[in-house]
């Protein structure tokens, strides 16, 4: 009966008794050692990693690191009163950086007011974001990881009109 050595050897080398043993050793070499050579398997400590060295590292090699979109700790709301359309620009990075910006236009005339809206609004959908008219020239811009739920003034209405409706 012939070893599992001698298996091996014949099915990735053809049959023969040429082969020595350190020769088919070489072949399952590894660097790190943890396979031993003869048979049994070498016990060793795998080494601890620091996640911030690695992420240092990686930057420091010109590899980029991106956050997860879930693992940001806190969600920012800025409030913003634009003195001029100049002022879009920098919204606009506030809302790729992943910030909400609740923007009032009181301090701006109607017509620069409107192209404050269509610039920030095409902006919006660009980066995937929502929008939502507050009030009177008041308006919510949120990125994609944030939703507006907002509840219509006709449903409050039926709403109410049916709890009335209920308790009455």
């Amino acid at each position: 009966m012939s070893s599992i050595v001698q298996k091996f050897k014949n099915f990735w080398f053809g049959p023969s008794e040429n082969y020595d043993q350190e020769d088919f050793e070489e072949l399952f070499e590894t660097t790190d050692d943890i396979y031993a050579t003869s048979g049994q398997l070498a016990l060793q400590k795998a080494p601890s990693v620091d996640p911030i060295r690695s992420i240092k590292q990686a930057i420091a090699g010109g590899q980029k690191v991106v956050d997860h979109p879930s693992a940001q700790a806190s969600s920012e709301v800025l409030v913003i009163e634009p003195r001029s359309y100049d002022e879009s620009l920098d919204i606009v990075e506030h809302l790729r950086g992943r910030k909400s910006v609740l923007m009032n236009l009181h301090h701006l005339d109607n017509a620069e007011s409107l192209r404050v809206i269509d610039f920030l609004s095409g902006a919006t959908f660009a980066i995937d974001g929502h929008q939502q008219k507050i009030g009177d020239q008041v308006f919510l811009f949120v990125p994609a990881t944030v939703t507006i739920s907002a509840e219509s003034t006709h449903s409050k209405a039926i709403k109410e009109a049916f709890w009335m409706k209920q308790n009455g």
